[in-house]
């Protein structure tokens, strides 16, 4: 289930691309201070030396939509792609810390299931109801 890595050091699971956004769990593989740093510590306390450190999510988040934008942005120049209008990505990100494996599965049903509520999304401009499901991660 696990994608091959892009980003040394990070792992894709489940992911799904709906129309306007997509879900996905990311694996910081050896995830340490620098991806989970403490409050008033800098980055990198407790890092062995010579150990490259390890990216945090906001790192990997910023590092995608970089890419992602970029090689859009190519498209459109070099491929003749559709302009899009105005910002490629939001601003900001949901997270959820997955703490053990009941969790995990739950949120691998969830992303696996999401394209069957599209119709239910309230990001979607035609959407025929709400998704009682929404609350239950991002609520």
């Amino acid at each position: 289930m696990i994608c091959p890595n892009i980003i040394q050091g990070v792992e894709i699971d489940a992911f799904v691309v709906m129309p306007n956004h997509i879900h996905g769990v990311i694996i910081l593989a050896g995830a340490g201070p620098c991806a989970c740093p403490v409050l008033g510590q800098p980055r990198g306390i407790g890092q062995p030396q010579g150990v490259a450190p390890t990216l945090s999510l906001p790192d990997v988040v910023h590092r995608f939509k970089t890419m992602t934008t970029k090689r859009y942005a190519d498209g459109v120049e070099q491929c003749g792609w559709r302009p899009f209008p105005g910002r490629l990505w939001q601003r900001n990100y949901y997270e959820h810390i997955i703490r053990n494996e009941g969790d995990l599965k739950a949120i691998r049903r969830y992303i696996a299931c999401n394209p069957l509520r599209w119709h239910l999304d309230r990001e979607n401009a035609r959407a025929i109801g709400t998704d009682p499901s929404e609350t239950e991660w991002f609520g």
